[in-house]
């Protein structure tokens, strides 16, 4: 039955732009095979990971309702992550990586729910329920890592990126989309791998989103915490890849001490990582997450961060020392010979807002074609106009209603009505409206009275730069479409034959469990006959049947096991994964039901 977007308190709270990406699950499109793909990478994982997670994995399986044997619903999900203060939703694969973490920021955690096809059931590049669900909610239990993915959210959503980063982006959601893609040729897969190669070669300075997104990888995705010498995993990609949470531990693979150099360090989606970094606890990981926001143009401003959004050629905000902020398309800046901005211009739709909220009459509606604004000092006072007093205004003759003429210690004039004003809550002065008005810049007219009124912000300085609106309301963000959906072909027959065959060994399984002497061994067999001359590649079947089969030590048993050793033989490229899963029969595994 098609499952609603069911919705809670903490997604109630979601903004509109967020909400665009959350999806349905759609559980009755989850087939046998992806169950039984889900219920042998969990066998495995929460077997091998017992030994090597941090302590809070397996604790954290149970907390967030997540079990072996069944793809988990969202709805399950979000009942017991409710406990933690968390909840989840379902997303078609890849979003932009702000919204990613703005996710984050509200405490929601945003799974792909489709999974990975049987032929990738070690590791694959794009996002699905295994890797989100199994690898990101459980280590949420831990309350120090809980804080650390939301704060990480807040500052990773303020983040400035640039079009090369939207242009990798979206290489890697298609690289994710076709190698999971039923039906995808070598040639296409390895036609999007080097276009993914080429754009993450490619020598650019590396944007805000860009070391923020290293961060996450060498964190949140494959971090590990402890010492160098006895580390244990934490990073979600790591907990959910049965082949990288066993290399991950070997001695080729350099452990190295975390710290903020990690920003620094690029990763390759599509190859296994040659080096980790070790925190020493989850609590540090916000020391180095704060010491780098205190690099970023959130908290530093001034002509470097403008510059940024300028180049990052996207939505954009800078906040002034009055607090107005300016939400745009950045397109130019002029600097005094101290580097200060002393003017910036927007182009398009811009609002104003003061402490997130839009002022009132200065939105979209307002302010159609751009914004643009002198900043800095006056000339012969040596005072910006929001440190200026009552007797400062009345002798630059700053009345509402009168014509005034001044200038800026950069040279730039104004001259107009000064019809009104606009203070914060310090009583500052922080917008100043004028009509008939001209501004100029050495012999360059920057606005003029056929421009209409001129709005100017009062400040000094740009304290503040970040990616996205100041008030999200202000715009309609609701239009994101993906260059590329997750491709979802129909079953062939024989597809449907198999995934039948699956659904019966299923069958019989639950059957067992709830009586450990009936085992209908006749029907056993004859599905495995079938597989055997329909489906010889197929190797998770047969390994299914034998760990029903392998309890009456019968001939039927004895046949099976043969096969799967034969079968070893020919696909030597899946030997370990057979082995993998004949290891499970010799012990007991770990029980995680939530």
């Amino acid at each position: 039955m098609k499952q609603p977007v069911e919705s809670n308190e903490l997604l109630d709270r979601l903004p509109p732009h967020l909400k665009q990406y959350i999806k349905p699950q759609n559980y009755e499109q989850y087939t046998p095979i992806n169950q039984a793909v889900w219920r042998y990478v969990m066998r495995k994982n929460v077997d091998y990971l017992s030994k090597v997670a941090h302590e809070s994995y397996l604790d954290g399986l149970q907390k967030t309702g997540i079990s072996i044997e069944t793809i988990p619903s969202m709805y399950g999900m979000n009942r017991i992550l409710k406990e933690i203060g968390w909840a989840a939703v379902a997303v078609d694969g890849f979003i932009p990586p702000n919204a990613f973490m703005e996710f984050q920021a509200y405490k929601v955690l945003v799974i792909a729910s489709d999974i990975r096809q049987l032929e990738n059931i070690e590791y694959t590049p794009a996002p699905d329920i295994i890797h989100e669900g199994a690898g990101h909610a459980p280590i949420i239990a831990s309350p120090d890592y809980a804080e650390y993915l939301r704060r990480f959210g807040e500052i990773g959503a303020k983040a400035i990126s640039s079009a090369h980063d939207f242009e990798l982006y979206e290489a890697v959601r298609e690289l994710s989309i076709v190698k999971e893609a039923e039906g995808s040729s070598k040639e296409q897969i390895k036609a999007v791998e080097d276009q993914v190669e080429i754009l993450q070669q490619k020598e650019v300075v590396p944007s805000e989103i860009a070391l923020i997104r290293n961060l996450h990888w060498w964190t949140v995705e494959y971090g590990m915490v402890g010492t160098v010498e006895d580390p244990k995993i934490y990073g979600a990609g790591l907990l959910s890849s049965i082949g990288e949470s066993t290399w991950c531990m070997k001695e080729e693979v350099k452990k190295i001490p975390y710290s903020i150099d990690a920003a620094y360090q690029d990763f390759d989606i599509t190859k296994p990582q040659p080096q980790l970094y070790v925190t020493p606890d989850f609590a540090y990981l916000q020391e180095v997450l704060e010491e780098f926001a205190n690099t970023m143009a959130v908290r530093k401003g001034g002509w470097r961060g403008l510059q940024k959004l300028i180049d990052s050629k996207q939505l954009g905000t800078i906040e002034i020392s009055t607090g107005l902020q300016i939400t745009g398309n950045f397109t130019r800046m002029i600097r005094n010979e101290d580097n200060e901005v002393v003017y910036f211009e927007t182009e398009g739709k811009t609002a104003l807002a003061f402490r997130e909220t839009e002022v009132i009459g200065h939105g979209i509606s307002r302010h159609q074609n751009g914004f643009r604004s002198p900043l800095g000092k006056l000339k012969g006072i040596n005072l910006a106009i929001e440190n200026m007093g009552p007797r400062d205004l009345s002798a630059y003759n700053f009345y509402d209603g009168k014509p005034i003429e001044f200038e800026f210690e950069s040279g730039i004039k104004v001259k107009g009505m000064n019809v009104t004003g606009m203070r914060n809550i310090k009583g500052e002065l922080m917008l100043i409206q004028f009509t008939d008005c001209t501004v100029t810049y050495k012999d360059e007219i920057l606005f003029s009275p056929k421009d209409g009124d001129f709005d100017m912000a009062v400040g000094k300085e740009i304290v503040s730069a970040f990616a996205g609106a100041a008030d999200y309301l202000s715009f309609d963000l609701v239009h994101h479409s993906p260059s590329s959906e997750t491709i979802r072909m129909e079953l062939s027959e024989g597809e449907k034959a198999l995934n039948d065959m699956y659904a019966k060994v299923r069958r019989l399984r639950n059957e067992r469990s709830t009586d450990t002497q009936h085992l209908d061994e006749t029907t056993l067999s004859n599905i495995f006959k079938k597989v055997v001359k329909e489906h010889p590649n197929d190797w998770l079947l047969p390994l299914e049947i034998y760990e029903l089969a392998t309890s009456n030590s019968s001939d039927f048993s004895n046949r099976v096991f043969a096969y799967l050793s034969n079968l070893k033989e020919i696909r030597p490229e899946i030997a370990h994964l057979i082995d993998g899963g004949l290891a499970l029969l010799e012990q007991p595994v770990v029980k995680t039901e939530g």
